[in-house]
């Protein structure tokens, strides 16, 4: 079953039992790909997790109810939740307005349409990709914990790196001695909903084998054997990327017999612009047959 089809099975299952804990990870296996994946491309294409997904259905339902005069601990419990307070936080949270309010004046109120995914195949833009089965081997570098951020500089990054000196990029770059070649952007630890604000580890260095050992003071990535699609871009930095990066999900992963697995992914730097304005990357993604 495509991707497509267990994205469109979740919001079905998300409808059949609104106010009940969805089973994701059910969901996945009944339909052939792993949670991690279907939560990756969930997040996605709607924009936002599966939590805030049912969050919001559940509020635009709840709303009726609400504004039919149905008691409120009553509505609480129907939607999931164990108490009033707990109810009306999730309620303002969607609509803006209190229970109270909303019951008093009708509004106003935000409604979250269901989801119903499709897959459009323009065929106009072909991806430059590859797959590449790798041995396991290591990434070394500086890393610090930083919030996702998913369009245009992220700053913490930009700070991490720039309060690294000139000689230790040079000393870094020294030290790759396998693929992805040269400098690394490497992004691990992300949340599988990949929620904006989340954090994630950010690592910046290079790739070595197993064999090669850690210099003292850098940190250090294992990464386990496996398979690798491979997304080459250029022009405008990072816009080329992150709209590559987003292409991965409408594209490439619905289209091809590929899923997400469980590992970091990696940016590298393979011919820049000295202000960094445009650049040319290859983007690295740990996968799986379906």
């Amino acid at each position: 079953m495509t991707v497509i089809a267990a994205l469109n099975r979740l919001v079905d299952e998300i409808e059949a039992d609104i106010g009940g804990e969805i089973d994701v990870a059910a969901v996945a296996r009944r339909d052939g790909v792993t949670e991690y994946h279907l939560r990756r491309m969930f997040s996605s294409l709607a924009g936002m997790p599966v939590s805030e997904y049912i969050r919001r259905r559940r509020m635009t339902i709840a709303a009726a109810d609400v504004i039919a005069g149905d008691e409120l601990l009553m509505v609480a419990v129907r939607y999931g939740y164990g108490s009033t307070e707990a109810f009306g936080r999730a309620f303002t949270a969607v609509h803006g307005v209190s229970p109270a309010d909303a019951r008093r004046n009708g509004g106003p109120l935000r409604t979250q349409s269901q989801l119903r995914f499709r897959l459009t195949v323009e065929g106009n833009d072909a991806m430059d990709t590859r797959i590449t089965e790798r041995p396991g081997f290591r990434l070394i570098g500086h890393a610090a914990r930083v919030p996702l951020i998913h369009e245009g500089v992220n700053p913490h990054i930009q700070e991490h790196i720039a309060a690294l000196p000139a000689e230790e990029h040079e000393r870094l770059k020294a030290l790759s001695n396998t693929e992805p070649a040269g400098l690394l952007q490497v992004s691990a630890d992300v949340d599988p909903d990949y929620t904006e604000g989340s954090e994630l580890t950010y690592l910046h260095g290079v790739a070595v084998t197993e064999e090669t050992t850690v210099p003292a003071g850098l940190d250090s990535i294992e990464v386990a054997e496996g398979t690798w699609a491979v997304f080459r871009t250029s022009g405008p930095h990072p816009a080329a990327l992150q709209s590559a990066w987003a292409a991965t999900a409408t594209e490439w992963f619905p289209s091809n017999p590929w899923q997400l697995r469980p590992g970091p992914s990696i940016v590298a730097i393979l011919e820049r612009a000295p202000d960094f304005s445009t650049a040319t990357c290859e983007l690295w993604l740990p996968v799986e047959r379906v």
